[in-house]
Formats: C-alpha cells, sequence, structure tokens
C-alpha cells in the first residue's frame, strides 16, 4: 500500500482534532498540523498562542511568501513521516488543496456540525487562550475572519464527507468506513 495522506476540512470545532486522535490510536496515523508551524513559531517569539495571533500570523506569512506556504511545509512533513497514514489537520484553502492534492495517496475529507454545537465544543474544550471566554456571537464573527472564508468551498472539493453531529460511535463508524474505503483502493 502506498501512503494515505488524509486532509481534514472543517469549520471551527467540527471534530478534525477528535477524529485525527481516533486515527492515530485505531490506525496509527501520524499527523501534520497546519496550525502546529504557527504555534512552534509564536512560542519561539514569546506572543501568546490566541486566534489572533495564529491568524495574523498565518496572513503574514502568506502574503509574504505565497498561498501555498504553508501546504509546502505540511507537504514535506507528510512525506517524511514514516507511517502509511497521514493526517493533515487544518486544510481551509483552495491553494492548500491545490498543492496537496498533487501528493500520492492524498484524500480530502470534509467535516461538519451545527454551528451552535461546534460553539459549544469550542468554549469546552479551551484550545487557544481565551476560547473560554468567547460569546456565541463572537463565534460566529470568527468565520467571517481571512483565515475561514474559503473553508465552504475547500470542503465542496472533499472526495468524502462525515457529518458529526451524533456520538462519537456513530462519528467512529463512518470514519472507519471511510478509511476501509481508502486502504481498498
Amino acid at each position: 500500500m502506498s501512503k494515505a495522506i488524509i486532509g481534514l476540512v472543517g469549520e471551527m470545532a467540527c471534530g478534525k482534532e477528535t477524529v485525527k486522535k481516533y486515527l492515530e490510536k485505531k490506525y496509527g496515523a501520524k499527523n501534520a498540523r497546519f496550525s502546529s508551524i504557527l504555534r512552534d513559531i509564536l512560542k519561539r517569539i514569546d506572543l501568546p498562542i490566541n486566534r489572533d495571533n495564529l491568524i495574523n500570523l498565518s496572513t503574514s506569512l502568506r502574503q509574504t511568501f505565497g498561498q501555498d506556504i504553508l501546504a509546502m511545509a505540511i507537504a514535506g512533513d507528510a512525506r517524511n513521516l514514516d507511517t502509511d497514514i497521514v493526517v493533515i489537520d487544518g486544510v481551509r484553502r483552495m491553494e492548500d488543496i491545490k498543492f496537496l492534492k498533487e501528493i500520492n495517496g492524498f484524500m480530502l475529507i470534509s467535516m461538519d456540525a451545527p454551528i451552535e454545537t461546534r460553539y459549544k465544543r469550542m468554549v469546552s474544550r479551551n484550545e487557544n487562550i481565551g476560547d473560554d471566554k468567547k460569546t456565541f456571537e463572537d463565534f460566529a464573527s470568527d468565520h467571517k475572519r481571512e483565515t475561514e472564508l474559503e473553508i465552504p468551498l475547500v470542503m465542496k472539493n472533499a472526495k468524502f464527507s462525515i457529518n458529526n453531529e451524533g456520538t462519537f460511535e456513530e462519528l467512529y463508524l463512518q470514519v472507519d468506513k471511510i478509511i476501509a474505503d481508502i486502504l481498498k483502493n
């Protein structure tokens, strides 16, 4: 089998991290995450890891070095990981998939869940500083930020789709079905 490189796309708090962890645990997948690059830089320059800094850094890097700069770095990471399955979390722009789909074995999976469900998840996990203090209106407004605008369009380019409004078991069944389909090809 050649390496399967699975890109996950979906709006904030739709369950990408949960699917990534499931693939790591059940299938031995390794991951490459777009935001890891940004988080590493923010740590290095001693700035808080919050949504504003992540967005500003991403925008600056893309404007300075090209819209596909992070996709190029992630593609290199994915190729170099010693595993049969790589999960790329945080695909969000057409420039990302334009570059990534050229990699042999790349598949895009879209994930979706109702905005109310995603809001509750974001607040409870508090992944970025201040997430637990956001109002629903703040969360809805975040969807209009530059880094989020292309996600619905990218989702339309996915080969597989996951609806994540049910239980973990229902989510995992969907993932297992997709993986079985990917591995048989």
